[in-house]
């Protein structure tokens, strides 16, 4: 998972970022932002634009933040509440619009 969108989005969802991704894959939830891993290509061009300085490198990331690596690939990964199915790899943002619900562990700030 090249980059990680962490705490400091929940509440703030600028959304500057998803404006300077290339490939779209930046998705909205109901409160946070997600990166989805398998469509980011580790440009790294979300990262400077963030204006609560949220997204780093997976391998980078704040220890108090840590959590977020997983959360963030369990957003795409798992069954989010009120949905049938998980979001998976849906190819673009753009193409779905905000998903208007997060992982238990945003949802629970």
């Amino acid at each position: 998972m090249p980059y990680v969108i962490a705490a400091p989005c929940i509440d703030v969802t600028d959304k500057s970022c998803i404006e300077e991704c290339p490939v779209d894959c930046i998705y909205e939830g109901d409160r946070k932002l997600y990166i989805q891993p398998k469509e980011c290509i580790d440009c790294g061009a979300c990262e400077p634009v963030c204006p609560v300085e949220a997204i780093s490198q997976d391998r980078r990331v704040p220890e108090e933040y840590t959590e977020f690596i997983e959360d963030n690939r369990l957003f795409f990964a798992e069954t989010l509440p009120g949905r049938d199915e998980p979001i998976g790899s849906p190819g673009g943002s753009h193409k779905t619009g905000a998903f208007g619900v997060d992982t238990p562990l945003v949802a629970g700030r």
